[in-house]
């Protein structure tokens, strides 16, 4: 698609919805999107939670606990309804070589050609990132068990990784976080999608580092608007993202306006896109976390 594309197109990423939803309720809520054709839908993966049950002797039962229905199920509702790529996200996080190898074997019986290869977030309560003993401590690793697997199967897989524009947390600084990239580009990823971020000369200066730094891969700018005013301190806690103050000086005038705040997110992504696809960027990743209206709004305005 990033080859061959003459003109930017949009994708979308999905959450897992909880579990106990139903399939038809999965396509019913991602159908708006459909109206517009995105290429292809990234699904997230989520590590399964641990909870400790107390005992009647005072014990406690350790229980692992899925509380979102699995991206490959995900992927498989999709691909039975719409003519969409779908690209399921493989982690590092709580689980083993051998379990990701395995999910590759579905993932080429299914016919699945794209993922994208993550280190995934810590658990709750982890100060650091822990690696499953018998898995992947990083996604550079992950990306190279995916091209062994390709080897000894006779698979194809385009691989995707992520990156930070303002640096991952956890790197000393954005120069040694561009390394880390390029250990991952250099492991057989062919493509980047970024975090999400709110300034484009931040995405930027992020593209011409990667170029200076020998990484010739698409990068492909990532997207969400600000629909609350609460997510002005939430998307950098969690993120760790900055917010241009003409952002967030525009969201405090909004006062109590709900609406207002959800229009002003809407209309400065809107501006975000169309800037990106001026700038020329082969394609941009939108992220939905569970919400459709603003980003079809966003969609019908840029695409």
């Amino acid at each position: 698609m990033l080859r061959n594309g003459s003109t930017p197109f949009p994708s979308i990423e999905i959450v897992p919805p909880p579990t106990g939803i139903s399939k038809d309720e999965l396509l019913s809520g991602i159908a708006p999107l459909m109206e517009f054709a995105p290429r292809y839908i990234n699904v997230t993966t989520h590590r399964d939670e641990v909870r400790y049950e107390p005992q009647p002797d005072g014990s406690y039962r350790r229980r692992i606990v899925r509380s979102r229905v699995s991206a490959v199920a995900v992927c498989a509702a999709i691909q039975s309804h719409y003519d969409v790529e779908v690209v399921p996200h493989l982690i590092c996080g709580g689980t083993s070589a051998h379990e990701t190898e395995m999910l590759l074997q579905d993932l080429q019986f299914m016919g699945i050609e794209n993922v994208m290869a993550l280190r995934g977030d810590s658990l709750t309560g982890e100060k650091r990132f822990t690696p499953d003993p018998a898995g992947f401590a990083h996604a550079d690793e992950l990306v190279a068990a995916i091209r062994r697997f390709e080897q000894d199967n006779g698979a194809s897989f385009c691989i995707g990784v992520g990156a930070y524009p303002e640096k991952h947390f956890e790197a000393a600084n954005l120069e040694t976080d561009i390394e880390n990239l390029k250990r991952k580009v250099d492991a057989g990823a062919d493509v980047i999608i970024t975090q999400l971020f709110f300034d484009n000369a931040v995405f930027y200066r992020f593209v011409d580092r990667c170029r200076q730094a020998g990484i010739t891969v698409p990068v492909i700018p990532g997207l969400k608007p600000l629909s609350t005013a609460r997510q002005v301190a939430l998307l950098p806690e969690s993120f760790s993202i900055d917010i241009p103050v003409e952002l967030t000086e525009a969201v405090r005038r909004c006062g109590d306006d709900k609406e207002a705040v959800y229009r002003l997110g809407t209309d400065w992504c809107i501006a975000q896109c169309r800037d990106l696809i001026a700038h020329g960027v082969p394609a941009v990743h939108f992220y939905t976390m569970g919400k459709t209206r603003n980003i079809t709004e966003i969609l019908r305005a840029c695409f």
